[in-house]
């Protein structure tokens, strides 16, 4: 197995090459996610390859992470994401009407608070964005406990993210009966099998994001996505590294489905990122 450490933006990479292909370890400063955990899912990735896959494409959703709302850059997908929580209430309730405003009632709409609300706070705002006819509300408050107990005051359905990154994280779930589904992340649960066990203990829908990385980790997610038994959601893996990417014909979304490929680094791009002494 051979190793490359590469700089992108303010991100730290590690690419690994083994015999069944590429891994990306590439946790975002200050994120949640062990590196040990990252490290093996780029080793499996590397080493291992992934599961046989259930699909060849995959659904996923456009992101608009605070607007200005751009109707075009919405156009194609079945499902948009909306980051919400990390402004004052009235420009959340803003922002989601006019992502609806601009995709019409026939395309699934999300918001993620990302853990950012107390229970209270988050109840009063499901209520006031359940108008826009909500999909899902992913995250809105930090802990499972919490979790639960919005799930009976509201009525929008709720996923898990953050909160679940083991499989006895996803036994507590089920036993909580603290969400409506589950978002897998690859690197934070430690590779492809591992967020199948995990989506396996919570005994819920799942669906499947990535932390922004380049083509390779997004192929991860993919694949995983790609495996699991039922897929009822689009899956946030459209959004890649703002930095750059290493692959030379990126995993890009066309009509808001990614096929399932796998991918390999550019020389030219993996030389232009790579750390050196």
């Amino acid at each position: 197995m051979s190793e490359h450490r590469l700089r992108i933006g303010d991100r730290a990479v590690t690419l690994v090459a083994g015999p069944a292909g590429w891994g990306e370890s590439s946790p975002p400063p200050g994120y949640g996610c062990e590196p040990e955990a990252s490290r093996r899912a780029a080793e499996e990735a590397a080493n291992d390859g992934w599961p046989p896959p259930r699909r060849d494409v995959v659904p996923v959703n456009a992101l608009v992470d605070d607007g200005p709302v751009e109707p075009a850059a919405l156009a194609g997908f079945s499902a948009v994401k909306v980051k919400v929580g990390r402004r004052n209430p009235d420009h959340d309730v803003d922002l989601v009407a006019a992502v609806r405003d601009a995709v019409g009632p026939g395309v699934a709409l999300r918001v993620d608070a990302n853990g950012a609300w107390d229970l209270d706070t988050a109840a009063a705002m499901v209520h006031r964005l359940a108008r826009w006819d909500l999909e899902l509300v992913e995250q809105p408050v930090a802990a499972l406990e919490d979790l639960a107990r919005l799930r009976r005051r509201v009525g929008v359905p709720v996923t898990a993210d953050e909160c679940v990154r083991s499989v006895d994280d996803a036994r507590c779930l089920n036993a909580l009966d603290a969400a409506d589904a589950v978002v897998l992340k690859v690197q934070p649960l430690g590779g492809v099998r591992a967020a199948l066990r995990v989506a396996e203990a919570a005994g819920v829908p799942a669906l499947v994001t990535s932390m922004r990385e380049t083509s390779i980790g997004i192929a991860a997610g993919v694949a995983l996505a790609a495996a699991l038994p039922e897929l009822p959601f689009a899956c946030g893996l459209a959004a890649r590294m703002p930095g750059g990417d290493v692959v030379a014909e990126p995993l890009a979304p066309v009509e808001g489905r990614l096929r399932v490929r796998r991918v390999a680094p550019d020389p030219d791009l993996l030389a232009r990122y790579e750390v050196t002494g």
